[in-house]
């Protein structure tokens, strides 16, 4: 394991230079220290986690200090925002710190949220508040636990700088790691301000140094829009499975590497509602759950659009039509799994839709139920849950059919059946009013229910000893908290 000072910068994007980024140094925060730490983020950089423990990490992280090697950049691009194109965006707030190369040769960005204003600041003070870095640092290594491709958080650091939101609240920054943060909107970027030689110079950056098996193909471009839509495709069918609700699905916060990136108004759903908007700002509910598949599409399209000077339109439209059908398969064996099922029948789709309808109707909690549903045979399991339902006819005639679908695959082991549901359904997940609780501390100055709310969530699928309130149903005040874009 290393120490801070022992880590090797290799820093490819800054190499590009002042078309792509603008060098700009952090703005330290007062009084830097310690929020929470994630072990298994700074594992990814051989870091050993005593690290997190030393004055130097706080004052690294909070803007203080910089390694030699370090090239701070804040990144431009453009975007789409609620379906609206804006021409300049560019980080705002962020710096990409540079790019460590780990023992196994992997490339991580260094990203620090929060570090003070840049020339994409527009009117922004290039701050983050507290409660906003520790959601999403506290969102990505959940995730990342349930499987579900994400940036990763290495730390939070607070601070005592003021900072006015709706009132006044206390800086913060969060250390964010990606293979890449290069987006849609950065391709957006060039393409909409007619600059093809640094287009060109973009896609050829990120087809060797991301989709290098890309460039062995006859169209290397469009065989990394291909994968393109099939990792967002599978991202957003996990997103779906696991009732997760981005909030802000604007091009400029989508990932070139079909991650989840740059959290905000997020939430996970507590009663399944396929209509849910997790963001207190999106009136329209642009949005909201059930519309991140169609604005999945959506965005790869506006991708497509600024691709056109390298792929034909035709062949991006053929490529684009993959999208559903590849999300819909990994979906429906998502769901197969949640379920218990080791087969695939023709029916289930119909059994599935029937089941989310009657969740719908009575307000039943959405992973608590799946969770349920292994814990016992399904017999048991049926009879136990019915009581969950307004409509229990309805739910009845959905068990008998739910048990004689189970019965045709001939599980006899019903400790493997549990086995294998529990694995797939999480015990634990980030509900709002558990990030509130955590939040609510650490603005008081006590952290310690954030750093057990994130051991908690980085086991999601196994029971753990004395941490039953972590997986029971949200009080009515914690389902109705309003989240937005404000931080």
């Amino acid at each position: 394991m290393k120490a801070l000072d022992e880590l090797t910068f290799d820093n490819r994007f800054a190499r590009l230079g002042d078309a792509f980024s603008t060098h700009v140094l952090p703005e330290p925060i007062a009084a830097p220290r310690l929020v929470v730490a994630s072990p298994a983020a700074m594992a990814l950089l051989d870091l050993d986690p005593a690290e997190a423990e030393t004055p130097v990490f706080a004052e690294l992280f909070g803007g203080h200090k910089l390694w030699a090697e370090a090239e701070p950049r804040a990144m431009v691009y453009s975007g789409h925002q609620f379906g609206s194109y804006n021409p300049q965006l560019g980080d705002g707030r962020g710096l990409l710190l540079g790019e460590v190369y780990n023992e196994a040769g992997e490339h991580w960005d260094l990203h620090l949220k929060g570090a003070g204003q840049t020339p994409y600041s527009r009117m922004g003070d290039g701050r983050a508040v507290l409660r906003s870095s520790i959601r999403e640092f506290l969102a990505s290594e959940a995730l990342h636990a349930l499987n579900i491709p994400t940036t990763r958080a290495l730390c939070v650091i607070g601070s005592d700088t003021p900072v006015w939101r709706e009132k006044q609240e206390r800086a913060a920054m969060v250390l964010r790691l990606s293979p890449s943060h290069v987006r849609f909107g950065h391709f957006e970027f060039f393409y909409y301000t007619k600059r093809p030689e640094q287009q060109k110079e973009l896609g050829e950056h990120v087809l060797a140094m991301h989709f290098p098996h890309c460039l062995e193909q006859p169209e290397p471009y469009l065989a990394m829009f291909r994968e393109i839509v099939e990792r967002n495709a599978e991202l957003i069918a996990k997103w779906q499975a696991y009732g997760f609700c981005h909030g802000v699905m604007n091009t400029d916060n989508m990932s070139i590497l079909g991650i989840t990136f740059d959290f905000g108004p997020f939430a996970f759903l507590d009663d399944f509602d396929a209509h849910f908007i997790c963001n207190h700002s999106d009136d329209q509910g642009r949005y909201s759950f059930s519309n991140q598949v169609p604005i999945g599409q959506w965005n790869l399209s506006a991708l497509a659009q600024a691709l056109t000077p390298f792929i034909s339109v035709e062949a991006l439209r053929e490529t684009l039509g993959l999208y559903l059908p590849l999300f819909q398969a990994h979906y429906l064996d998502l769901m197969r799994r949640r379920l218990g099922f080791t087969t695939a029948e023709d029916d289930d789709q119909k059994l599935l839709e029937q089941l989310l309808q009657l969740m719908q109707n009575s307000g039943v909690d959405y992973s608590l139920f799946f969770r349920r549903l292994g814990d016992e045979s399904p017999e048991q399991a049926i009879s136990r849950l019915r009581d969950d339902f307004v409509d229990i006819k309805g739910f009845d005639a959905w068990g008998e059919r739910y048990i004689a679908r189970v019965t045709r695959e001939g599980e006899a082991d019903q400790a493997l059946r549990r086995e294998r549901m529990h694995a797939v359904n999480p015990l634990y997940i980030l509900r709002n009013y558990l990030a509130q609780k955590a939040i609510d501390a650490a603005e008081s100055g006590d952290y310690s229910e954030v750093r057990r709310l994130h051991a908690v969530l980085s086991n999601p699928f196994e029971e753990q000893p004395g941490m039953e309130s972590y997986a029971e149903r949200p009080p009515e005040w914690g389902k109705h908290l309003e989240i937005s874009c404000s931080s």
